[in-house]
This record gives structure tokens, C-alpha cells and sequence, in this order.
């Protein structure tokens, strides 16, 4: 976290910390560099003094960002007493105006923990995390063919909150993308194809059928009690129809019924089990943990290294000791392997 000073004399500097870092420890940094005691200085935010034992915590995750209280501060507009944070989103490639608004699409981030695509194996700088338990991560692009293979089976899934939209890609439960603009990525006329999909299974689930004429398609909603359906000219094409089998409207028994569509999975997007296991977004957290932690050989709290020399000091105890060894800092490791 980087947390900009600015002093009462002086330019302002850009400080680093660890996240929910405290106030001291912010005093003891900027004391250390200014030749200044931390006890004789006083922090001010919004107007206000910090105490020592107040913990610095901006937007970490974007449940902070997305959900209401989360957040709360000091607003320095005259008259309002407000203390909850609200975050608005705007697009940084062309210019807007105040009424433009943009939505966050929390799922897709960068790929700063080098996850392969669980489709493709592909390391990408940008990518999608899915919200199943295993957080698997598939690139764009495998995204896009993704949707359209899926799209062309008409192997969405119609969520009666959520609305028409894709499981994780590995097929693990509880998965469903929950923000529907993330199928905005597959451009104009794949999102088209989309919104005409979702809007026709919609209008099935609720006892409506698509006009069976070819070219037409429109949607209706005919009464429950009768067989004979003719098609909207406003809408469609005046087409009239029988309601049981989709031929032109007749009198007596049916000559032929429409037979139910089965869908089937498709083979031509296949995630394979290994990449499945290599591309998850928490596993390659817990690995960046554990190559980048070690525990203080005094109090045992775990200490992350982020760059630098071996020469560590515990933020708790103030243990000095030897990233590499793991014993307290001495001549032995000054000399071998300071820097590794």
C-alpha cells in the first residue's frame, strides 16, 4: 500500500506499507527518515488527527469497492455529516460527463500471479476469474470462444435472478458470472446474438413460443386455451400456426410433433483436467505465499519479503534475522549473502 505524505515544510513523499498497516508504524517510517522522533509527530487526515492505534485501509478487494459500507471516511463538503465511502466507475479511454457511468467488471483483472488459462495453458496478462470455489482463470480470448461455443449450442443457463448467463468453464458448481456486461468482451454482434438468445429463452420459460415461420422469429404470447396462434404483423410476419406442432394452423389430429431439442455438450471447447488444477487463482496465491513468507524466528509471525536485501526485521518483535538462514542477523550472513 503506498500512503502520500505531505509535511507542514517540505515536499510530500510516497511511503510504503504493508496493508492495515497502523498509524505508528507510519510515524516510525516517516521519523526515520526526517531524523524525527514518531512520538513527537501528529498525523492529519480529513481534517482530523490520526491515532497511533488506528489501522491505514483503503479499497483492498472489490467487494470494498462494489458493496455499500464498507468504507467510511470524512466528507469535507459544507454541511454533510455522510461517513460511507460510494464508488462510482468511469471510462479512462474517452471523455464523459458527470451522468456517465461505467460498470465494474470485477471478474476480469490482471495476471500478476502468472496463472495459465485452463483452457489454453497460456500465461496472459489479462484474464478472467471465475467465482467457483477454485477461482479458475481463463484468458480472454478462450473466454470469447467460450461464449460462442455455447452460444451456438444454446447451452446457457437461465437463472431465474441472475438472468442468461455461463457456469466456470471447468463445470464446477455455484459458478454462475453474476455481473452479465462480462459478455460484452465478445463484441457488437457476438453481445447481439446474446441479448436475442436470453430474450428468447425468457420469453419460454414464461409460456410464450417464437413464431415458426422462416425469417420471422418474433415473440408471442398467445392464450393458454386455444391451438391456433397467427403472428403479430406488428411484430412479425401474420404467419398462422398450429400451437401443437408448428405447421400451418389445421383442423383434426397432427400429422407430425416438433421433436424436443436435446442439447448436448460440445467437444470443440475442452478443458483438460491438469490444466484445470494448474489454473487456479487462489492455489497460485497460497504458492506466492509460501515462496514469499517466512516465519520470525522469534515470535513465529509469518514476515513477507517483497525485494530488497536478506536483512530482515520483524514489523512485531523488531527481531532482526536472515531471510536465507533464518537465524538473527550476524557478521556471517552480513558478509555471504546479503543480497542473496
Amino acid at each position: 500500500m503506498i500512503v502520500y505524505v505531505r509535511y507542514n515544510l517540505g515536499p510530500g513523499v510516497a511511503i510504503e506499507l504493508q496493508e492495515e498497516e497502523s498509524v505508528a508504524k507510519l510515524k516510525e517510517v516517516v521519523g526515520c527518515q526526517q531524523g524525527v522522533q514518531p512520538e513527537q509527530l501528529r498525523v492529519l487526515f480529513a481534517g482530523r488527527e490520526l491515532q497511533s492505534t488506528a489501522t491505514l485501509q483503503g479499497p483492498s478487494c472489490w467487494d470494498d469497492v462494489l458493496l455499500r459500507g464498507r468504507i467510511h471516511g470524512v466528507c469535507q463538503s459544507d454541511g454533510c455529516n455522510g461517513n460511507e465511502a460510494e464508488f462510482f466507475m468511469k471510462c479512462a479511454s474517452h471523455p464523459t460527463s458527470d451522468d456517465d457511468l461505467s460498470v465494474a467488471l470485477d471478474l476480469i483483472m490482471s495476471n500478476t500471479r502468472h496463472v495459465p488459462c485452463i483452457a489454453c495453458t497460456d500465461i496472459m496478462d489479462v484474464v478472467l476469474v471465475f467465482q467457483c470455489s477454485e477461482r479458475h482463470v481463463i484468458c480472454l480470448d478462450c473466454f470469447r470462444l467460450y461464449c460462442q461455443t455455447r452460444l451456438n449450442e444454446r447451452q446457457f443457463v437461465h437463472d431465474a435472478v441472475i438472468g442468461y448467463t455461463l457456469p466456470c468453464a471447468s463445470g464446477c458448481v455455484d459458478s454462475l458470472i453474476k455481473e452479465l456486461h462480462h459478455f460484452r468482451v465478445l463484441g457488437d454482434e457476438q453481445y447481439d446474438r446474446y441479448l436475442q438468445y436470453g430474450a428468447e429463452e425468457c420469453l419460454l420459460m414464461i409460456g410464450g413460443l417464437m413464431c415458426p415461420s422462416p425469417g420471422c422469429g418474433a415473440g408471442l404470447l398467445p392464450s393458454d386455451n386455444t391451438r391456433r396462434v397467427e403472428c403479430d404483423q406488428r411484430v412479425g410476419c401474420g404467419f398462422v400456426f398450429c400451437r401443437e406442432c408448428r405447421e400451418y394452423y389445421h383442423e383434426g389430429a397432427c400429422q407430425t410433433l416438433p421433436s424436443p431439442h436435446i442439447g448436448e455438450v460440445s467437444q470443440d471447447f475442452v478443458v483438460r483436467e491438469e490444466a484445470s488444477l494448474r489454473g487456479r487463482w487462489d492455489q497460485a496465491s497460497l504458492q506466492l505465499i509460501q515462496e514469499s513468507t517466512k516465519r520470525c524466528p522469534e515470535c513465529l509471525v509469518s514476515v513477507e519479503r517483497n525485494g530488497g536485501c536478506m536483512h530482515m526485521q520483524c514489523s512485531v518483535c523488531k527481531a532482526e534475522w536472515c531471510w536465507l538462514c533464518g537465524v538473527s542477523w550476524n557478521r556471517e550472513c552480513m558478509g555471504n549473502h546479503w543480497f542473496g
